[in-house]
Order: C-alpha cells, then structure tokens, then sequence
C-alpha cells in the first residue's frame, strides 16, 4: 500500500498553503510478518493556529494528555508469528526505536492485547477485524464500519482471509484510579511525574478550555 500525506499551513501572512506533500513509509518487523504501520501526524499538545504546518514532538506511539495520533495500519490475516532464528532482542530493540512504547503497552502472555489512555476513532476500510474485548467478546468488522474506542482493553484480530487495513486517530486521555474519580493515573508512555504535572495544569486550567 502506498500512502500519500498532504499537509497544510498558513504562511507569513496567514494565507493557507500546501506545506508538504510526500509519501508515508510503514513501520515493518519481522516480529510481525505482514503488518505495515504508517504513522501518519502527531503532536503531544493541542494545536493553536495558524501555525505554519511543520511537524511536531511525538514522542511515544501513543499520544499523552492533549496530544493525538493519525495512523494507518495493515494486519494480515491470521497469526503473524516471526521467523524461528529471529534474534527477538535486536528486533525489539529496533522497534521500540520505531515505535517508542508500542511494545510495552501490550500485555505478556496475550499477544496484541492492551490498553491506552486515548480516545480511539477507528475506521475498518477493507479486509475484515475483529475486535476482542474482556471476557472474549468479540465484534467482527468490515469495510465501512467504525468503532470509538473509549480507552478500553482491547485486541485487534484478523481472522478474515485478506489483509485488514484500519484507520485510527488517538486522541490522548487521562484515567483514573478505581475508587478514585479525581486521580489520573500513569498510562503507557507516562511516569507518575507527568501524571503529576497533568493534574496541576487540570487545576489551574479555566473551565472552557
């Protein structure tokens, strides 16, 4: 698949303009045979325009408070199992160095699922996914349909017969802890310090924001 990404921004005199127009290479691993991840925007902040449409700080996979992903991404169908003499440790190493995060977020022992401190807008826009929640439920999805993940443990399957190729935005959330409405709690990407820092700004911040 080949993804092409126009971007826009407003120049010196706050006129709109294309500022960049190029094609998107996929994240690829031989720890995952066949997926491709084309990680396509993010910022760790909210936007405030005009700006000029230049790129911003990303620094994890995905997004902390305020911030927001744009991803495409292909799943094969099946289980993707990685080559028998793969050296695992390199292939983890290089991409986390890809995908600062991505890893640590899925949980040992249930490969692909996870949970993350986002609001997720998916679009299904060809092959067939199935979305694996708690418990086993599972809700099969095809061409044209969406979900709104709302920051729930999840697992995304293929178990069609063709490559799944899904649509995502992540918009980034906090959580709090159980018994405890008003405490945000570290996700994945996010120390208890910035957590911290989070909470201070949510007490300061003017209620309209």
């Amino acid at each position: 698949m080949k993804i092409r990404r126009v971007v826009t921004g407003h120049d010196s005199e706050g006129r709109a303009r294309v500022v960049d127009d190029r094609a998107v290479e996929p994240i690829t691993s031989e720890l995952m045979p066949g997926c491709a991840f084309f990680p396509l925007w993010g910022r760790d902040e909210r936007p405030t325009f005009p700006d000029d449409g230049s790129p911003r700080r990303a620094a994890t996979w995905y997004p902390p408070r305020d911030g927001s992903r744009f991803m495409i991404n292909t799943v094969p169908p099946g289980e993707p199992a990685p080559p028998p003499d793969l050296d695992v440790a390199a292939a983890l190493e290089e991409l986390e160095r890809q995908m600062p995060g991505a890893m640590a977020a899925n949980e040992p022992g249930t490969p692909g699922m996870h949970t993350t401190d986002s609001l997720d807008y998916v679009l299904v826009v060809s092959g067939e996914a199935t979305l694996e929640l708690d418990d086993g439920e599972q809700t099969v999805l095809r061409a044209g349909d969406v979900v709104i993940q709302n920051g729930t443990r999840h697992a995304w399957r293929n178990h069609g017969t063709e490559p799944c190729t899904i649509v995502g935005v992540a918009i980034g959330a906090d959580r709090t802890r159980p018994g405890d409405p008003n405490e945000a709690c570290p996700g994945p990407g996010r120390d208890q310090a910035t957590v911290d820092e989070q909470r201070g700004a949510a007490r300061t911040t003017p209620p309209d924001r």
